[in-house]
Formats: C-alpha cells, structure tokens, sequence
C-alpha cells in the first residue's frame, strides 16, 4: 500500500468510527447550513464526478441505506483505485489537476476533505476524537499558500479567530470554522 492508500484507509476508518456513532442526523454542525447527515451526503456525493473528470473509475450508485453503511460501501471502492498500482498511476489529462497522479489527486483532495469533515461530524456528535497534528499542520500549510485563490472560489468562507496553538484547531478556523463551537444544549434552544 502507498503512504496515499494508507491515508485513505485511516482517514477513511475514522470518519467510519465517528459516523458508527451518530445517533442524531439532522443535529446542527459547525458548517452554519449542514446537519450531521449533510455531512455524509456531501462526501458521497460530489467525489464521483470529480474523479470520473479525472479519468477515474465511474463509483457506483449506492442504494439508499443507513449513511454509515454507506459511507463503508464507499469507502471499499475507494480504497480499491487506490490499491490497484493501475489504475492509481494514472496520470490526469486535463483540468486543474491535470498532470498529476490519480492517487496524488486523490490524497490532496479528497482525503483532506475526509479529515476535515470528520471534525464536523465528531462535534456535531459531541464525540472527543483525535486527529492527526501533523497532518493538520501540513494541510494547513499547503492551503494557505493558496489562500486567495479558495477564498475567491467560494471553497471556504472567511478564517475564524483562534488564539490556539493546536495544529487542528488553527486549520479548522482558517477553513472558518469556530473552534469553540458545541452542540447546542436543549436548554439553550429553548431559551
């Protein structure tokens, strides 16, 4: 397995775990307009163009079950362009990513995706996680170089504030999320 179908399948593995414990899907997200549920929605649905533009593999459509289940279904087919040396090889012909590895284009997008989603979908479920520093850090580092450009496209809203020094938290409020956000409480609600 390549350090990119490693990624996948750990990343993968732990939007799973967060996912196997979501007991409310419509509950409120740290992304303002998303419920849990959208969350999931997301990752499987806008990945499939994505990679059939890049010359992939067309993912199949799967049938309406439970978002955890198929959220795994997903997962499997994933990880298998990304396990067969062929297929993963394959250099993009055109586009933004055009001239890179499927497998690279993959890691840099997708997987990101998976690992900031699962802080969403972790928070939203008031379950404690723990996400790689140096990963965050990393991903961080390479989204800033292109601030302007994601800002500008509508990838990601304005940074939020934080005085952390946790290399999570400090990527999660430069993709605008608030650090500090917790499910609200009943009691809050109905105030």
């Amino acid at each position: 397995m390549s350090e990119i179908s490693n990624r996948h399948e750990k990343f993968a593995r732990d939007f799973a775990a967060v996912a196997d414990r979501v007991t409310k899907w419509d509950a409120p997200t740290p992304v303002p307009e998303w419920s849990a549920g959208d969350i999931v929605e997301h990752l499987l649905g806008w990945f499939p163009a994505v990679l059939e533009s890049w010359g992939g593999p067309v993912l199949r459509d799967i049938p309406a079950r439970g978002l955890a289940e198929r959220w795994r279904l997903r997962t499997v087919e994933v990880q298998a362009i990304l396990d067969d040396r062929e297929q993963s090889s394959k250099i993009i012909e055109s586009g933004d990513f055009a001239g890179m590895r499927l497998d690279e284009a993959i890691g840099r997008l997708y997987c990101a995706d998976i690992f900031m989603h699962t802080w969403d979908l972790a928070k939203s479920a008031d379950i404690e996680i723990h996400l790689s520093g140096n990963y965050a850090a990393a991903l961080h580092g390479g989204l800033a170089a292109m601030e302007e450009n994601l800002r500008a496209s509508g990838h990601f809203g304005p940074a939020a504030e934080t005085d952390s020094d946790d290399p999570l938290d400090r990527l999660m409020a430069f993709v605008g999320r608030d650090t500090n956000w917790k499910v609200p409480s009943l009691a809050s609600v109905s105030a």
